[in-house]
């Protein structure tokens, strides 16, 4: 029997990024030659392994705790060294810090004993250089050979790229005289004495098409007070993470852009970039310019069926070179197959234009607005339906190309696989809000064409209506696609929560639709389930087919929160909440769809991301649905609807940013909000509050009907 080529699991590994460097290891600290462990740097493993010993020995695993955004600390004993007795005396403490182009270490080996100790402390390092995917596969490299440099120097090199390791005062040991190559240093302790010792890692990568963007991060930090202090710690390990996270293209350093997640997607990826940019407005506009800007440079402007590449389309992701993970995939350095970038890339510019963002930086972007609506209406409707739909033509793309990819991610409720082409139910609801965000932006702007776009918006609503909604067990729904024959692909999913807010649907189509989403069969997890368990596909670690992903739950609660149907928004921010206390506030880009009861936490999905960044950034969209800040900077006003109150409790935020200002806003117990910092001439409406907090998750969604 042959035996399988498995993709390495992620969920026990400590992570720490300085984008595009990442580290992953052990939870004792070391980073060992198997699996997904390593420092990678812009798609290489620059460093495959890591290992600290003292005396030959591996000190015993005692804690870990992050220091900063960049750094972790690890801490261990070494309970053969120093006085006999039950109580340790020696103990070494790791800290790992990654920096622009490199990593360092600082290794402390501290006593606390009566007597000298003496030891050898020394570190065995390797190098594959091995390209992400073949990482990522499960593909087996071997460690290249280390030269000897400068004392107390290795150093490797292949494909362009060297990588040194440096140990300051070590000595170095390579070839034949050692099994593996490694720093080493004697330690003499006194009583009571300490021993600091570092070595670091750099990386020269002239062909990297990511790079570290210079300076701080341009986007607010809030003060944040809430009485769910889950909020607050989750927003500061979310905007650590985020910080992590920003890269800029080679050649444009000032257009800053967040990476996907490590350590897979750690580059340009333009829907998870521009949708991390979109809910990251409520801190400012900067980070939106950025990630404009790059994609608008790399819009498509010929048809490449080998790329996906078509006039007005929006990028879908980009490496340095073919990424080829396995299963036939071979996706090009820049690969254009996605069907949602391009609407999202739209809804980007708008709301960032509601922001803030100033018609200075808009104006430039104008000419790729107008062909990106020309992709929408012409080139995204290959069979001229009137519907947006996607096939890849080369056997060698993405099979689904929404933000559900995986192959087997658009089922029938009998677990059938859906045939292309397919009509995606919320790639609707994003084309017509871009045609109506697109015509808008052109009015105002003074470009013709806005007219015209809001008449196909008013069809896409028409053909919608009459094309996707079906029976289901919990009374009409939205069809989650359309496959090759028209047919509603009927099962029910987190994609029609996408629908909210898009002007797709009339007001009764969107409480439909929140009560669907308030059901325990999409709601009974630590979040939003991306397939209900009445949907023979079901499965609660299926990538696309049952597990959580925490954007989608944020998106989808924002959503909610926004059209005001609070009670169901109430419950998936309270189980995207309990989701962070349970992974460290760290949130994965997924998690197992498991019902709340099972162990009181989620379950890990082994393979996920993390950090990731619009499972972070999907932290920042929970604060704007609790502050309820919705402002229209060119139409001169500010919304706002909290959703934080009786249930939710007191959330009062400082340093949100709106037209460039500071802006805080609070909100009571009572659910009422303040604001304060507003730029002149915006203004303020409120909704009103409601008086008698109502449940949660009313009975009526609970059950199918008939059941």
């Amino acid at each position: 029997m042959t035996e399988r080529q498995l993709q390495p699991l992620l969920h026990e590994l400590v992570g720490v990024v300085l984008a595009p460097t990442s580290a992953l290891g052990d939870a004792a600290g070391q980073i060992r030659p198997t699996g997904v462990q390593g420092v990678f740097h812009a798609d290489a493993r620059v460093l495959s392994r890591a290992e600290l010993r003292v005396d030959d020995r591996e000190p015993e695993s005692l804690a870990r705790g992050s220091v900063g955004p960049h750094a972790v600390r690890f801490v261990g004993l070494t309970r053969w060294l120093g006085d006999p007795g039950p109580d340790p005396t020696v103990r070494v403490e790791r800290l790992r810090r990654v920096s622009p182009g490199g990593l360092t270490e600082e290794i402390q080996v501290i006593s606390t004993a009566s007597v000298p100790v003496r030891a050898v402390v020394s570190v065995e390092l390797a190098c594959d250089l091995a390209p992400i995917e073949v990482v990522k596969s499960g593909g087996a490299t071997e460690a290249l050979e280390a030269k000897t440099g400068e004392p107390g120097e290795l150093v490797w090199a292949a494909a362009g790229i060297t990588v040194t390791v440096t140990g300051d005062g070590a000595t170095t040991e390579t070839g034949h005289g050692a099994a593996t190559p490694r720093l080493t240093w004697p330690v003499e302790l006194p009583p009571r004495g300490r021993v600091e010792l570092s070595w670091r890692l750099d990386v020269d990568d002239p062909q990297a098409v990511v790079v570290c963007p210079p300076g701080e991060p341009a986007w607010s930090r809030p003060d944040l007070h809430a009485d769910d202090r889950r909020l607050v710690r989750l927003i500061d390990r979310s905007l650590d993470d985020l910080r992590g996270l920003r890269l800029a293209e080679a050649g444009a350093p000032e257009d800053v852009f967040l990476g996907a997640g490590v350590p897979w997607f750690l580059t340009l990826f333009g829907r998870d970039s521009l949708w991390a940019a979109r809910m990251m407005l409520p801190l400012g506009t900067d980070l939106a310019g950025g990630t404009l800007r790059v994609l608008a440079r790399r819009q498509g402007a010929r048809v490449d069926p080998a790329t996906g590449e078509a006039p007005g389309k929006i990028l879908h992701e980009l490496r340095r070179h073919e990424f080829a993970p396995g299963d036939g995939l071979h996706l090009p350095p820049a690969y254009y197959g996605t069907v949602d970038a391009t609407m999202l890339w739209v809804n980007l510019l708008h709301d960032a234009w509601c922001w803030g963002l100033p018609a200075e930086q808009i104006e430039p972007l104008l000419p790729q607005l107008e062909a990106a609506l020309h992709w929408v209406g012409e080139h995204a409707d290959a069979d001229g339906d009137g519907l947006v739909e996607y096939i890849d033509t080369t056997g060698r793309g993405l099979a689904n190309q929404g933000w559900k990819d995986s192959g087997d991610a658009v089922r029938f409720r009998d677990g059938t696989l859906a045939a292309p082409p397919i009509v995606l139910a919320e790639v609707q609801g994003y084309a017509h809000e871009a045609a109506v965000n697109g015509a808008r932006l052109l009015d105002a702007f003074g470009r013709p064409g806005g007219d015209r776009w809001r008449e196909h918006a008013a069809g896409l609503a028409r053909r919608f209506r009459a094309a996707f909604w079906v029976d289901g067990p919990y009374g009409p729904q939205p069809a989650l696609a359309l496959d090759r024959d028209k047919r509603p692909v009927d099962s029910l999913t987190s994609n029609i929560g996408h629908l909210l807010g898009t002007g797709l649907l009339n007001g009764e189509e969107e409480a439909q639709v929140a009560r669907l989403l308030g059901t325990d069969a999409l709601a009974g997890a630590f979040g939003l389930r991306t397939m209900s368990t009445d949907d023979a596909g079901f499965s609660p670690l299926s990538y696309h087919c049952g597990s959580v992903w925490a954007h989608d739950t944020a998106i989808v609660l924002g959503n909610l929160a926004r059209a005001g149907f609070r009670d169901t928004a109430l419950t998936l921010a309270d189980g995207l909440l309990g989701a962070a206390e349970a992974f460290d506030y760290r949130l994965p880009e997924l998690y197992g769809g498991d019902d709340r009861s099972l162990l009181g936490r989620p379950v890990p999905y082994p393979a996920a991301c993390r950090p990731q960044a619009w499972a972070a950034a999907g932290a920042v969209l929970l604060l704007q649905a609790a502050t309820g800040l919705y402002p229209d900077v060119p139409g001169g006003t500010v919304r706002l609807a909290p959703l934080a109150g009786a249930q939710l409790g007191a959330v009062a935020a400082e340093h949100l940013t709106v037209a460039g200002a500071p802006v805080d806003v609070a909100v009571d117990r009572a659910g009422r909000p303040t604001i304060t910092g507003l730029p002149a001439g915006l203004t303020v409406t409120v909704d009103a509050t409601p008086t008698i907090p109502t449940p949660r998750r009313p009975a009526p969604t609970d059950h199918p009907v008939g059941a």
